[in-house]
């Protein structure tokens, strides 16, 4: 294909400009009138936008799909620009000795997830880079990996992290979220009562955080306001 590659559209988040740049192109072809979006990855074949380009919405989710991963990585360099938006937050917390353990939770994300993307943010972040979210669970490298949700004003763990691996049970985690099924079980117990090991898991971990779920430590990424800068030391 002829034409050469231009961003879509301008924003102030760096890696977004790069992404498009780089990977979509907005062009039109030799022998055509029509201008076309073009999603080009690698030596993959060209995947053509066929919605609607006059329609802002639909055209900027296409997009976003095709330029934004997923799942993304979470650092110190990045955090204010993933939480800004205040979309909660699935984590997957790892130990770096074994980060293989990404790709089953991309691939979970992926199978249950993407319909979710705009309601709930994956990320995988290193669980010794981010020990102290980890403290803040109760948790340490020890209970490595987990899965949990940070609200922005609660975290929640996800309860065992081979589960992960039963389809359909990180979904319920994150609709138990918006629900608000997490917050009202944390503080009054499962609504349909389990096995005594699971009710006696329950009021330990109320127990340990005085009856409230821990608060939330990725929100300390977001930006204050007044200035743009990462707080890194209360983290």
């Amino acid at each position: 294909m002829g034409g050469s590659c231009h961003s879509f559209f301008s924003s102030h988040r760096n890696e977004y400009i790069q992404l498009c740049d780089f990977r979509c192109s907005l062009h039109s072809q030799h022998r055509q009138t029509q201008t076309q979006i073009v999603f080009r990855e690698d030596k993959q074949q060209d995947e053509v936008f066929r919605g609607d380009m006059t329609n802002l919405y639909s055209t900027f989710s296409w997009i976003t799909n095709k330029c934004i991963p997923l799942v993304r990585e979470i650092t110190f360099q990045n955090g204010e620009e993933m939480t800004e938006v205040g979309i909660p937050l699935l984590i997957l917390f790892y130990h770096p000795d074994h980060p293989e353990v990404k790709e089953l939770f991309k691939g979970r994300v992926t199978d249950e997830l993407r319909d979710h993307r705009g309601s709930i943010t994956a990320v995988t972040a290193d669980g010794i880079l981010f020990a102290h979210p980890l403290h803040h669970l109760g948790k340490s490298k020890n209970d490595l990996p987990l899965v949990a949700i940070d609200s922005f004003r609660h975290m929640y763990v996800f309860p065992n992290f081979e589960d992960i691996k039963v389809p359909g049970k990180m979904k319920t985690f994150v609709d138990d979220l918006h629900s608000g099924k997490l917050h009202r079980e944390f503080h009054h117990g499962p609504d349909t009562p389990g096995t005594p090991e699971q009710q006696q898991q329950q009021r330990d971990s109320r127990s340990a955080h005085d009856g409230s779920p821990p608060e939330s430590t990725f929100r300390k990424l977001r930006p204050d306001g007044s200035r743009y800068s990462l707080l890194r030391d209360e983290l």
